[in-house]
């Protein structure tokens, strides 16, 4: 570590204010951030001095998605092993020609071999999202000339997870940047977006390339196998009435089929559990969509329907089934683009659970509805806390009056 430190030390003259290569400096500064703390403290008001920096939150949420991160690999490779198993084969890809040489066998019951095939589909499409953000947040610094911030730490972890893990790379590199770009830098970087960064370039995804966002990495036996997470509730929508054999167990240990990383209600709740045990995460929000959740998927039920078969989803399905659970604890909970105010957490998070389950009952053509929901409800987010403080003033004015 010395050898490294000395070597910072003797390039920060370079990078300095009127030196010959100043302009790199953010770049300089945000590996060095990175590597070690920073030296600068404040030492005077009017600061506010705190433990939590930027830095350690961010930290503590990419730990907080470690489990859901395991899962992602280990469920990738389980689902294509359960379709082999079925009769059916792989796709011809690089990664079955390099899961063949390990001499791992095709089979669910293989740990090991579940794991490391998916990893073969999950880093690839980890290490492209990083490096696409990173050269924008790069970009960005370097034009703008400020220091290279940790917002993409989380951002770049985010994406992968709510990807299907054959999509092209080069979708991977147009989603990650319109994301950063459109999401977050063009409104001045991290803590000046409305929108949720991840979600942006999901949403982006979506609606640009369909068809490859599907998520199957597989060539199935039948035409139930390999189909994303979405597709489970659009088959439900469209009538058949069961989710192909999965049970509710199946669906909360995340042992289905969808994008990587939200398909384990556990592995969000044991990352949950650690983002409400540092105060990252806000439970209210949590609170707000679970109720919100369960009390509109309770009235549509007792409404019901003869044609739209999702009226008549209990409540306790859509809380495993696609991006539900994920989206709750590490979207819904973005510190930037929710809301403030700890009452208006609530009816944000309320509103987007209505939303949701709203989206995925009357709306045909796109049965998810948690991603749409998050989106909605950011732009709603400032307008909450506004509602909230006004009624605080008034509430006090009355009393004081």
């Amino acid at each position: 570590m010395q050898i490294l430190r000395n070597l910072f030390d003797r390039i920060e003259p370079l990078v300095q204010p009127g030196a010959k290569y100043e302009k790199l400096y953010p770049l300089y500064e945000g590996i060095e951030s990175f590597c070690f703390t920073p030296p600068e403290r404040t030492r005077s008001g009017p600061h506010v001095r705190d433990v939590l920096d930027l830095k350690r939150m961010m930290v503590l949420v990419v730990f907080a998605l470690i489990p859901c991160i395991l899962m992602a690999m280990f469920n990738t490779g389980y689902q294509i092993h359960r379709v082999v198993e079925a009769g059916g084969t792989t796709l011809d890809t690089w990664q079955s020609t390099v899961y063949g040489l390990t001499g791992l066998p095709l089979a669910t019951s293989s740990w090991i071999g579940n794991f490391v095939h998916g990893a073969l589909y999950f880093l690839p499409v980890y290490l492209v999202t990083m490096t696409a953000g990173g050269f924008c947040e790069v970009i960005f610094s370097l034009v703008r000339g400020h220091a290279i911030n940790e917002g993409f730490l989380v951002t770049g972890t985010l994406i992968p997870l709510i990807l299907p893990p054959a999509i092209p790379y080069w979708q991977v590199v147009l989603g990650t940047a319109f994301g950063v770009v459109i999401g977050k830098e063009i409104f001045g970087g991290t803590g000046m977006n409305f929108l949720n960064p991840a979600l942006t370039a999901r949403a982006f995804l979506f609606f640009a390339y369909p068809a490859q966002l599907s998520g199957e990495v597989w060539v199935a036996a039948t035409p139930a196998d390999g189909q994303s997470g979405a597709t489970w509730l659009a088959s439900f929508a469209e009538g058949s009435g069961h989710l192909a054999g999965f049970t509710w167990t199946d669906a909360f240990l995340g042992l289905i089929p969808g994008s990587m990383g939200e398909t384990s209600v556990l592995a969000v709740l044991l990352g949950a559990a650690l983002l409400l045990l540092t105060r990252v995460g806000a439970w209210q929000t949590m609170a707000g969509v679970l109720v919100g959740t369960l009390i509109t998927a309770a009235l549509l039920n007792s409404v019901g329907s003869d044609t739209n078969p999702m009226m008549s989803l209990p409540p306790h399905w859509h809380l495993v089934l696609g991006g539900w659970a994920f989206g709750t604890v590490f979207m819904a909970t973005d510190p930037v683009s929710s809301a403030f105010t700890s009452t208006g957490k609530l009816w944000y998070g309320v509103g987007i659970g209505v939303l949701c389950v709203l989206i995925r009952v009357i709306n045909p053509a796109y049965p998810e509805g948690m991603m749409l929901a998050i989106l909605f409800m950011n732009m709603f987010a400032p307008l909450i806390d506004h509602a909230v403080v006004q009624a605080n003033i008034r509430r006090r004015a009355a009393r004081h009056g």
